[in-house]
């Protein structure tokens, strides 16, 4: 069952409190209970012993006026919270508007004749109905604070039309500043961005602001006592159908995993740093040892071969039959000598420090067509030449290059592969594609695919970057990328 609406009427006027009375007596649809008080004095006496649902304020009482009544009734926060409406005999637009503005819900101007009186009771369901909406609306914030108060990030509202914060939760404690403090305007939130991050940060909120799109920025935020944090500040806009509606954000205090995240990205470049190195060395040694081979092992079988030819030509001409033991000898060792000069080739082919890397890639494809049934294309754009490559670059470039031919010979059951390099843009762009069987997802980078991922650190290395993709029966590419920076042009 619905209750009485409580009434105070503040009149000193009998006559209209009775008309008053009988006017809200007869409205058929609400019941109401009115209490009655003849001066300002009685009225705030009986408001402070009973709560009313609502005020009805003549203006004009014995002992103040409307404008005094409201400001003795308003609170500490100048927030009047009972909905009171004057009733007026003037018909001022200042006195309304005066009236509105110290709290006042709503006014009446008083006729002669009272028919104002007829429109009462619709006036108190406005005001009960707007009442009702407030505190909704308080109760909605008041639990959004508590829940926003508890949650270990600083919460905060930006108003567009007033063009400052509007809210800042307590949290922002953790960085020394009260929210008052913080709550001074754009300019002090801005002074304590770290000057390295000032201008990006300035870019993103802009950006934001201009084209409506959720904010998402990480940076430093400067504390009070000088220490510095990383924060993850996300925003949005509150669409409350307001010409200009704010934007709700939350600063998400990621100090611990940004610098965690530093210490791991230092440990990768240093690692990645070691395994150049290592390669570097390896190089080094694979160069010492086809050198070794070449003038050692080479020579020494060189000199065999002369001296057993020798012996089978003089046997010869001495009238006799070659020796097939000899004869079988001088074959071993021209299958000797091949061999060292394959191994050699696989340790460091000569001419990638003879002629270069781009002549090493057309003689590495001739070398695999001779050796399989490839038919493999290799195709140098010309602009290249204008680069001065230095040893470690084409090193890196002929082995990813001869790596991910000898996969497409092992794995690939391709016919054909081709081998492009040129210049794009302020990129080095090398791809090897074949029409074989196709990568399988996740082959290129999972199990031990330890071959590819020395490519990927080899292109790394060199702020380079490697992509492997391939469709099922369609074959499989490999595109290098290295900036043109890494190389020096002429």
């Amino acid at each position: 069952m619905q209750r009485d609406i409580r009434i105070l009427l503040v009149e000193d006027d009998l006559v209209d409190r009775m008309a008053c009375k009988r006017a809200l007596a007869a409205d058929s649809g609400r019941r109401y209970e009115v209490f009655e008080a003849d001066t300002g004095a009685q009225g705030l006496q009986w408001i402070a012993e009973r709560r009313p649902d609502c005020i009805l304020l003549d203006y004009n009482l014995p002992d103040q006026t409307g404008l005094e009544f409201l400001e003795a009734l308003a609170g500490a926060d100048d927030d009047v919270a009972i909905p009171v409406m004057v009733l007026t005999g003037g018909n001022s637009a200042a006195l309304a508007v005066e009236l509105m503005r110290r709290g006042a819900r709503d006014y009446l101007t008083k006729d002669a004749d009272r028919y104002y009186l007829e429109q009462v009771p619709a006036a108190i369901e406005r005001m009960l109905n707007a009442q009702r909406l407030l505190e909704a609306k308080r109760e909605a914030e008041a639990k959004f604070r508590a829940l926003v108060e508890q949650i270990p990030a600083i919460t905060y509202i930006w108003s567009s039309a007033r063009n400052r914060l509007e809210y800042v939760s307590p949290q922002i404690d953790m960085l020394g500043f009260t929210a008052d403090e913080w709550l001074l305007g754009p300019p002090f939130h801005e002074a304590h961005v770290h000057p390295d991050d000032r201008d990006r940060v300035r870019q993103a909120v802009a950006r934001s602001r201009a084209t409506s799109a959720p904010l998402k920025a990480e940076y430093r935020l400067i504390a009070k006592n000088g220490d510095v944090f990383w924060f993850r500040d996300e925003a949005r806009i509150i669409h409350d159908g307001s010409e200009r509606p704010p934007t709700q954000g939350i600063l998400l205090d990621i100090t611990n995993s940004k610098l965690a995240e530093q210490t791991l990205q230092r440990s990768q470049a240093e690692l990645r740093s070691l395994a150049a190195h290592q390669e570097n060395i390896k190089e080094s040694e694979r160069k010492r040892i086809a050198q070794e081979i070449h003038d050692e092992l080479g020579s020494l079988l060189t000199g065999i071969k002369a001296y057993v030819s020798v012996s089978v030509e003089r046997s010869i001409q001495a009238g006799g039959a070659a020796d097939p033991l000899l004869v079988d000898a001088t074959r071993l060792t021209d299958e000797a000598i091949g061999a060292v000069r394959r191994v050699i080739t696989d340790l460091r082919p000569s001419v990638l420090d003879q002629l270069g890397v781009w002549e090493a890639m057309r003689w590495y494809a001739n070398q695999i067509q001779t050796r399989s049934d490839l038919i493999c294309d290799c195709a140098i754009d010309t602009e290249l030449s204008s680069l001065s490559i230095d040893a470690d670059l084409s090193t890196m470039l002929f082995r990813i290059v001869q790596e991910a031919l000898t996969n497409v010979v092992r794995h690939a059951e391709a016919s054909c592969v081709s081998v492009r390099a040129e210049v794009q843009g302020e990129e080095i762009v090398v791809e090897v594609k074949d029409d074989g069987k196709g990568i399988v997802d996740g082959q290129s980078v999972g199990g031990q695919s330890w071959g590819i991922l020395g490519m990927h650190e080899r292109a790394r290395h060199f702020g380079g970057s490697l992509t492997i993709s391939g469709r099922a029966g369609r074959g499989t590419t490999v595109e290098l990328r290295v900036p043109t920076g890494s190389a020096h042009g002429h």
